[in-house]
């Protein structure tokens, strides 16, 4: 049986697509980790030629990365992304998108700057929706102070169809390896302060129908608690029988989405 490697969140079975990448660093990271990078599909907005230009280790990190067997794409904007030719033809299981930014045009606080920023990831969005796998994620790391906040990244994704499943607070201590990148003008090569950051994930907000479960109906039964609470405080109740049973749904929703992964390590194994 092949092994899935995990890091974080991430897994060595999923088809993974990074988008805005600046030295790779990230790209990386998942590759080392999982040993080898043949589930990775990483892009620039940047050509190469200028990548080589903006930042030091660019290189060498594209250059371990495609013997790792990563596909590496330059110059794809994350706004028209899903009409690139390789891309169009790919669904994916988690979109990464770290740090999004529509550039340094004053000062982050100026209304003007925000609208830009906001029309960035809205397009992001709409673009990503159109690239994910049923079951897929997008996930956006972003700072959470103001007047980084103000960006509302869950009401941007909402009017793309998708639904802030979780957000969990980002540290890069997590990532070895991964090195935050300003990406424009002299400083391109160094690190922004990051302060207080975290990873949003987002999933599209008919997943729960796709997997046949009333997610309405389960936040409804359980109260606020958790589904072991509610069984054991309901007993045979038909509330508890309901909760039981979406519990049973969801525990099988996991064992199949494990022999998934490990069917998809097969194929990059010996189907590439």
């Amino acid at each position: 049986m092949v092994e899935v490697m995990w890091t974080n969140c991430y897994c060595s079975a999923q088809k993974i697509l990074l988008v805005g990448e600046g030295d790779f660093s990230f790209s990386l990271y998942l590759a080392t980790a999982f040993g080898s990078a043949f589930n990775i599909v990483a892009t620039s907005l940047d050509s190469y030629d200028v990548l080589l230009k903006k930042y030091r280790k660019a290189q060498s990190n594209v250059e371990k990365l495609k013997k790792m067997g990563a596909i590496i794409l330059h110059e794809i904007d994350a706004t028209q992304m899903k009409n690139n030719g390789f891309l169009s033809n790919h669904k994916f299981d988690r979109i990464v998108f770290n740090f999004p930014h529509a550039g340094f045009k004053g000062k982050e606080d100026n209304p003007a700057l925000i609208r830009l920023h906001q029309e960035l990831l809205l397009r992001f969005f709409y673009n990503a929706s159109q690239m994910l796998q049923p079951y897929g994620e997008i996930h956006v790391r972003h700072k959470t102070s103001a007047p980084f906040c103000y960006w509302e990244l869950a009401y941007l994704a909402e009017r793309n169809s998708l639904t802030l499943f979780k957000s969990t607070p980002f540290k890069i201590e997590d990532y070895p390896g991964y090195n935050n990148k300003r990406g424009d003008g002299s400083r391109s090569d160094d690190p922004f302060p990051l302060g207080k950051c975290s990873t949003f994930i987002f999933k599209n907000k008919y997943y729960f129908q796709l997997q046949n479960i009333d997610y309405m109906q389960m936040n409804e039964a359980s109260g606020g608690m958790s589904h072991r609470n509610l069984i054991e405080l309901n007993g045979s109740s038909s509330r508890g029988s309901r909760a039981e049973g979406m519990r049973r749904v969801l525990d099988t929703q996991t064992e199949l989405m494990e022999l998934h992964l490990r069917l998809r390590a097969l194929v990059h194994l010996y189907g590439r």
